[in-house]
């Protein structure tokens, strides 16, 4: 009797629709398990980042010597720290893989699906840049610095608008402030989009390596595709774990443990190694303004791609030369994440220069390229 009068309740049903009675493809593989690994990844980031908040002051003067104390005297907290930190990477890795198999198995021709992912990434971007500033160390404050005195290139309002984010003449504790409250709101933002995200999902069903937008031939998520899940999430959290307990700040950098030093610029700004390939292209533009737009472009073209794809077959198992166009754009992000990371100085401006043009023209060509062998196909 107590199980019928559950199966009748609407959250049974809600579960029951969407991770039971859920219709899959049956031929999805593993790099399908990064949407389960992404929502793993929120929940760690912000069940971790909620126990931080609970004892952090924003504050230019105390953040620093408050956080190093607490992840001394504070039992696990560096622990907890190392997870949060560590976790903004992982959910980077889980994001860009995710990203670029929607990329490579057209994905995004679920247009409202894909935009509503990259919104997500976008939300995502700014919340690991907020997070970044607020322990408040020398990279993290020169990179504050540089990364919001972009916005001075609006026109006519820039200054204001830096002047506002800032609450003054330079980034000060009104803006660590600023910046800790967008950071712990962000990521219920983000939440709410991942709903919407899988909502949407849900109503159109899963792609597939044959890039096949519908298939009469489908199957049950569970227990098919839910056990495949969880062990992809058992095997990425046993690797995480032992990240955080061995080489817990391989990623970092070791200017993070320098307090913030208003009157010393390190000798090279650099951002974490997720937002590289970006800052990248923004100093690969000679022009200020031009690179901000190219920055703003690197991602906000994403939006674009369901929109220029116009070929026949959806996929790109039909199209072998469009493998090799995507790998190659795959090696120019990797190469452009290396070129961030190194002297602002000849050869690495050059050759960052081209890089970006490879990026950029990867979206403009690979369209005209697939119409192309459309019409050869027909032929």
């Amino acid at each position: 009797m107590l199980s019928q009068y559950y199966k009748k309740t609407p959250l049974f049903k809600i579960m029951d629709s969407t991770l039971i009675q859920l219709p899959a493809p049956p031929n999805i593989s593993f790099l399908w398990n990064t949407g389960s690994l992404l929502f793993i990844c929120l929940t760690i980031q912000i069940i971790s980042g909620l126990l931080l908040a609970s004892s952090y002051s924003a504050s230019m003067e105390t953040s620093f010597n408050l956080v190093n104390i607490m992840m001394e005297t504070t039992d696990k907290y560096w622990f907890m720290r190392c997870i949060h930190a560590n976790g903004a990477s992982l959910f980077f890795i889980c994001m860009y893989a995710h990203i670029s198999r929607g990329l490579y198995y057209s994905s995004f021709l679920f247009t409202h699906t894909w935009n509503a992912g990259v919104t997500i990434l976008l939300l995502t971007m700014a919340a690991a840049f907020l997070g970044y500033v607020l322990p408040v160390n020398q990279m993290s404050f020169w990179s504050a610095s540089v990364i919001t005195n972009l916005f001075s290139e609006v026109p006519y309002i820039g200054p204001d608008i830096v002047r506002l984010i800032w609450g003054g003449v330079s980034v000060n504790s009104p803006t660590i402030m600023r910046f800790f409250t967008f950071h712990f709101f962000i990521p219920f933002i983000i939440l709410m989009m991942v709903i919407i995200h899988i909502t949407l999902l849900h109503q159109t069903g899963s792609s597939n390596p044959l890039g096949l937008t519908s298939s009469n031939e489908k199957i049950i998520f569970h227990p098919y595709f839910s056990m495949k899940d969880i062990a992809g999430m058992l095997m990425v959290i046993a690797l995480f774990t032992y990240l955080c307990l061995f080489y817990p700040l391989f990623l970092g950098d070791n200017e993070n443990f320098t307090p913030a030093n208003t009157a010393v610029t390190p000798h090279h700004i650099q951002p974490e190694w997720y937002f590289l390939f970006a800052y990248a292209i923004l100093r690969s533009i000679p022009n200020k303004l031009g690179g901000v737009i190219a920055l703003l472009l690197s991602i906000f073209i994403l939006y674009l791609t369901p929109f220029t794809y116009s070929a026949k077959f959806k996929g790109f198992t039909f199209y072998p030369n469009n493998k090799f166009m995507f790998w190659s754009w795959i090696w120019v992000t990797i190469l452009l994440t290396w070129m961030g990371a190194c002297p602002v100085e000849d050869p690495y401006i050059t050759t960052g220069q081209i890089l970006t043009v490879f990026y950029f023209a990867y979206f403009l060509t690979y369209p005209l390229a697939m119409s192309l062998q459309d019409k050869l196909m027909i032929i």
